[in-house]
């Protein structure tokens, strides 16, 4: 669910891009740290 709102590099894409408002992106902005923090989602992308 989360890794719609990041993109391929692991950058937290932009309200404005998403449509979502000021107050769930930051509760989605909250959710991303958190997932990155219990390694659920990587912090950048796979380096090849």
């Amino acid at each position: 669910l989360l890794r719609q709102f990041v993109t391929e590099t692991g950058k937290i894409i932009p309200a404005r891009t998403t449509g979502t408002s000021a107050k769930y992106q930051r509760q989605l902005a909250l959710a991303v740290k958190r997932a990155r923090y219990l390694a659920l989602l990587p912090y950048t992308d796979q380096q090849k």
